[in-house]
């Protein structure tokens, strides 16, 4: 399995350890009864850290079908480069990087790390636009 695959597959680990922590921390508001119930009663906002973990895990979800995307065009037509793998990489662990920046309310290193996320992004899909 290629590196970039790899570094998908964890990234889909990390998508679904973003919704855990998002529904942790809603939970933990309000409540194991609301959380096994319909929900259908109004509640009051969330707190500053969910809200932040749910919009860390929004901002996840607007990057990841992109980053699906180039890496299994990368795969499928053999366009992976040594570039492409470490472009894999560093999205990943940009992404991992966000999450606690996020959470905790981290001014500037939150934005630097989306950055380096997106820098990660444009280097598995250099290979496959710039042949």
């Amino acid at each position: 399995m290629t590196i970039e695959l790899v570094m998908l597959a964890w990234t889909l680990v990390l998508a679904f350890i973003q919704i855990l922590l998002f529904d942790m921390a809603r939970t933990a508001q309000y409540g194991l009864k609301w959380n096994t119930g319909a929900r259908d009663e109004e509640m009051p906002p969330l707190n500053p850290r969910a809200q932040r973990l749910q919009r860390a895990q929004a901002n996840l979800f607007e990057t990841l079908p992109i980053f699906i995307g180039v890496v299994l065009i990368a795969h499928v037509t053999g366009r992976g480069t040594e570039l492409s793998a470490i472009g894999a990489q560093v999205y990943f662990w940009a992404r991992v990087a966000y999450v606690p920046l996020y959470a905790f309310g981290v001014r500037g290193l939150r934005s630097l790390a989306w950055l380096v996320s997106i820098a990660g992004l444009g280097l598995v899909a250099a290979p496959i636009l710039v042949p």
